[in-house]
C-alpha cells in the first residue's frame, strides 16, 4: 500500500468513525436516549467488529485502527442509551 492510499483509508476511516460522536454529545449533554435506536447501534457495532477482523486478516492498520475507535464510540453509545432510557 502506498503513501496516498493510506491517507486516503485514515481520512476515509476518521470520517465514518467520528460520525456517531454527534449523537453522543447530544445524548450525554441531554441525558436523554428515548428516540435512539439501540438496534441501529448493535449493526453498526457487528460491522465495525467485523470491519476490524478483516483488517487484521489484511494487515491494514488503518482499517483496523478506524475501526476500533469507531466500535468503541458505538459501544458508549449503546451504554448511554440503556443509562438515559427512562
Amino acid at each position: 500500500m502506498n503513501i496516498n492510499e493510506t491517507v486516503i483509508g485514515i481520512v476515509a476511516g476518521i470520517c465514518t468513525s467520528t460520525s456517531v460522536i454527534p449523537q453522543l454529545v447530544k445524548t450525554i449533554k441531554e441525558r436523554k436516549a428515548e428516540d435512539v435506536s439501540p438496534l441501529m447501534f448493535i449493526i453498526l457495532l457487528t460491522g465495525t467488529s467485523i470491519w476490524t477482523y478483516y483488517g487484521f486478516l489484511k494487515d491494514d492498520l488503518p482499517i483496523i485502527v478506524t475501526n476500533v475507535f469507531s466500535s468503541l464510540v458505538t459501544i458508549t453509545m449503546l451504554v448511554m442509551k440503556f443509562k438515559f432510557s427512562r
